[in-house]
């Protein structure tokens, strides 16, 4: 579940973030509604019956419990649980993935639905797995190392217990993988990182000890025996993806009497092309199972064929087409700012002034959902000196204008720092969204506001739903964003391979 009662909190961190959220999304209802939240001293039978219903507590007698962990917060969590009792109708299933028994409830609907089955490993924020499921696929576990990206899959994933994602290392799991994954998977998805490319003179450079995660995955992927594997990675990869090529045609199980292989292609695909508003090359791989092979007459190499053609003459989006219809922001000018709500600078939960579904591309990117509330929209602090050279920049300018010549601090090491500042070109697709943007933003400057890319503008450019929330500190957000496949492509990917799957 989502919430561990205050008896068996293992994270308080995390436990108290959840309880802000729902206290920020009952907020954001009351003033969208223009409502009061009055604020209340006790608690009525009621209130801790819902109190359980979440998952805070397990009975009564933890209140006291309850309020010693979050402290100075109580009153205005009771008074916001309070309000949503007496406005449960208006406020529908906002708070749905904050509460242990709704969640269990959309779980046990999602169990009896029949749909394909996939796993997801280095799973991350669950870019990957928002595409499949919008592709009507049903997750059935999910694994990263991160504990942010643990916390933001969960909370959006509602309809997959919390204990079938797992925080843990895949070394750690997969020579008994099947305590986790004990079904019959249709395919198995993943982007395992692999830094070792520069080894150019190994034979075989993705043995590389860097590389040594990649090899987990394909070890996980024999244990398995998907009839699909969708694997994704850098487009440095392409140095070695005749090695990868040959892993995967090495795998040879035998099940049941039944023998088990692969046969694998790959191509690099550009998520512009799948209606993303940004461009960003990655090279995909499909391996398909020999007897699924042989039974559906299709191969990898075909089925790249026919998303690619099923892809063609989409209709390619810009900047401009994430950027629109959101609340212009500046960005704060004092340090230590990043993490403090403000009306001018963005807050982490807040009343979308607009309703979600104005142009073309949010309305493909929200499932033509009007979303009235707005997350991780929030400008990073600029100092006075990268301020200037944001507010100086023409869209297209990098680091070499001279306009900045006087001012940018790396004058003397322009070879290294060209790409150091760059205003985006509204009227072209994004420049590709990183997660070196949680070091900094500079290569990210909007193209007409004097800041850089909030969090969601970056999410809308990988074309996450705007009701996706990003939990964790803020600029950690930057990083689950930027390390993220675009939902769109995943979902394009996921369409074409589930006609061989019905």
């Amino acid at each position: 579940m989502i919430f561990e009662s205050v008896n068996h909190i293992t994270d308080k961190s995390s436990f108290l973030e959840k309880i802000l959220i729902y206290i920020r999304l009952v907020e954001v209802y009351a003033e969208r509604m223009g409502l009061y939240i009055p604020t209340i001293d006790n608690t009525t039978s009621e209130i801790e019956e819902e109190l359980i219903n979440i998952g805070v507590i397990s009975e009564s007698t933890d209140l006291s419990l309850l309020k010693s962990i979050i402290k100075t917060e109580y009153l205005r969590f009771i008074s916001c649980v309070s309000f949503y009792l007496a406005n449960k109708e208006g406020m529908g299933t906002l708070l749905d993935k904050l509460n242990n028994k709704k969640r269990k409830e959309l779980q046990e609907a999602e169990q009896k639905k029949t749909k394909p089955l996939f796993v997801d490993f280095f799973a991350g924020a669950g870019g990957l797995s928002c595409g499949f499921m919008q592709a009507g696929y049903k997750v059935d576990f999910a694994n990263d190392f991160e504990d942010v990206c643990v916390r933001t899959y969960r909370y959006n994933h509602p309809e997959l217990p919390a204990d079938r994602v797992l925080k843990n290392d895949i070394r750690q799991i997969v020579d008994h993988i099947e305590e986790y994954v004990n079904k019959s998977i249709d395919v198995v998805v993943g982007g395992p990182p692999c830094q070792g490319f520069s080894s150019a003179n190994q034979q075989r450079i993705i043995d590389d000890p860097r590389n040594e995660l990649y090899k987990y995955f394909i070890k996980a992927v024999k244990k398995i025996l998907p009839k699909f594997v969708v694997m994704e990675n850098v487009k440095g990869m392409l140095s070695v993806a005749d090695q990868v090529v040959e892993d995967y045609q090495n795998i040879d199980e035998t099940r049941n009497g039944c023998k088990f292989s692969y046969k694998v292609a790959y191509r690099l695909l550009n998520s512009v092309n799948f209606s993303v508003a940004q461009s960003r090359e990655r090279l995909i791989y499909i391996a398909i199972r020999t007897d699924v092979i042989e039974t559906k007459q299709i191969t990898p190499e075909l089925l790249f064929e026919q998303i690619l053609k099923n892809n063609e003459g989409k209709k390619l989006f810009v900047l401009r087409d994430a950027l629109e219809y959101i609340k212009p922001l500046d960005a704060p000018r004092v340090k230590n700012m990043n993490e403090v709500d403000d009306e001018s600078t963005g807050k982490k939960i807040d009343v979308n002034t607009h309703n979600g579904d104005e142009n073309e591309y949010l309305q493909l990117i929200n499932g033509e959902r009007k979303i009235p509330y707005l997350f991780n929209h929030k400008a990073r602090f600029v100092n006075d000196i990268n301020y200037d050279i944001y507010r100086l920049l023409n869209q297209g300018d990098d680091a070499s204008d001279p306009k900045i010549a006087d001012i940018m601090p790396y004058t003397n090491r322009l070879h290294c720092f060209k790409d150091k500042y760059y205003k985006l070109i509204a009227d072209k697709p994004s420049r590709t969204i990183t997660a070196h943007l949680r070091m900094d933003c500079h290569s990210h400057i909007h193209p007409f506001q004097i800041r850089a890319l909030t969090p969601r503008e970056a999410a809308r450019c990988q074309s996450f739903p705007d009701d996706y929330l990003f939990l964790g500190a803020y600029l950690k957000t930057y990083m689950q964003i930027g390390n993220a496949v675009p939902c769109l492509m995943a979902k394009c990917i996921a369409s074409e391979i589930k006609k061989y799957l019905l």
